[in-house]
């Protein structure tokens, strides 16, 4: 009997656990198949998909089709890209008359040069006959010669020589002119803005660009007294916005990513400022005990992120840049640009020493976005939620970008 019973007993707890787990697989595929059904439902260009009235605590964060739809990202292009002020380069790249540099925001395709009276201007670098890019990277022209069919065009714009266009009626030669691009110095950066009727007058730029911020940046050392070293590009699988949001998290992943970079910096001091559209992040830096003369990050690191997509990072004798370009729903272009401390820019160890430093963070931070893009993609994900202690920063970014997209 007690056999039998022992035998009833294995049999009933051997049904109990295939039934609980098909119930389980069962459960594991309904929820699968809601997931899908959440991510097909979602899969449309929508922002009522996030509420910036929504205080932090309680608040999710932007659906994943905000980082993934090629609609979202024609709408980011069009209402955020051609309609703020964009940095795209140094002004140590125009310095002299004749100097030009050339780029791409979006699908505009510009060029800054600085003309032979020294006033720098911005055009679409497109020639007036048949869409030619005029010119490719940089350096110094005396006037710009497309390369297809050789109309030339002077440094402030004019079409000076079309080339065989004998026969041609109804042509205005002062109707064929470059078209022109708003553009600006604020300290060391050159900015552009697709909008025409913006000023350029550098306190305007300053006033729509910084806000109030501005005097914060100049008194924490970020103007143009440091010395251009070089440029770093990198080339990222992922929406350019989860770069944004990496960087916006109040240090949250800097001991689990950078064990590196965290021990220099005393990550319980990191505090967040909120100013219009940039916050501050600043974070004390690590005791000099125990370590050589070698010190990158000083007594202070100092991180500004002014909206939408330009990142100032001032510590120790350095100041980078980090510049997010889309190129795509789900990749992106990180521009870095590296300024020093006059004094120490002809001391080749402590600078190959630092940006080896530098770019085994940035390393860190292509593998962290790219792994982030991908789960963004999978079925389980649709939203997540906020550490409002340390990512209201993050939270403050969403929202401007819910603001924009809603002009």
């Amino acid at each position: 009997m007690a056999t039998a019973m022992s035998m009833s007993t294995t049999t009933a707890t051997a049904t109990t656990a295939k039934t609980t787990s098909l119930m389980s697989v069962s459960l594991r595929r309904s929820w699968s198949l809601k997931a899908f059904s959440v991510k097909a439902a979602s899969s449309r260009c929508s922002t009522s998909e996030f509420d910036p009235k929504i205080p932090i605590e309680k608040a999710p964060t932007p659906p994943f089709s905000w980082y993934s739809l090629p609609s979202f990202h024609s709408l980011e292009l069009d209402r955020i890209f051609y309609k703020t002020w964009q940095v795209v380069g140094c002004s140590e790249e125009i310095k002299d008359p004749g100097d030009y540099f050339t780029g791409r925001v979006g699908s505009v395709e510009f060029v800054v040069c600085r003309d032979d009276n020294g006033k720098v201007r911005a055009f679409h670098n497109v020639c007036r006959h048949h869409a030619s890019l005029l010119a490719y990277g940089s350096g110094k022209k005396s006037c710009f010669v497309c390369p297809y069919h050789g109309w030339t065009y002077g440094l402030d714009g004019p079409l000076l020589k079309a080339t065989r266009i004998t026969g041609i009626q109804n042509f205005n030669v002062n109707e064929f002119g470059l078209i022109p691009i708003q553009v600006a110095i604020w300290g060391p950066f050159v900015l552009l803005n697709m909008e025409q009727k913006v000023t350029s007058d550098v306190d305007d730029v300053a006033n729509e660009w910084l806000g109030s911020a501005s005097e914060v940046l100049n008194t924490n050392g970020v103007d143009s007294s440091l010395s251009y070293i070089c440029r770093r590009e990198y080339t990222i699988e992922c929406n350019w916005k989860v770069f944004c949001d990496n960087y916006l998290d109040g240090g949250y992943h800097v001991p689990y990513a950078h064990k590196g970079l965290a021990n220099g910096l005393k990550l319980d001091s990191y505090s967040t400022t909120i100013f219009e559209k940039v916050s501050i992040q600043i974070c004390e830096g690590g005791s000099m005990e125990g370590k050589d003369d070698y010190d990158r990050l000083g007594s202070k690191a100092f991180y500004a992120f002014i909206y939408p997509n330009f990142m100032i990072n001032r510590y120790g004798p350095w100041m980078d840049t980090n510049l997010v370009l889309p190129l795509g729903p789900k990749k992106c272009q990180v521009v870095f640009d590296y300024f020093l401390e006059p004094s120490l820019k002809d001391d080749k160890d402590f600078i190959n020493r630092s940006l080896q430093d530098s770019e085994r963070v940035q390393m860190e931070d292509v593998a962290l976005c790219e792994g982030v893009q991908r789960g963004l993609e999978s079925p389980a994900y649709c939203f997540g939620r906020y550490a409002p202690k340390v990512e209201n920063a993050m939270h403050h970014f969403h929202c401007l970008l819910h603001s924009s997209l809603n002009e």
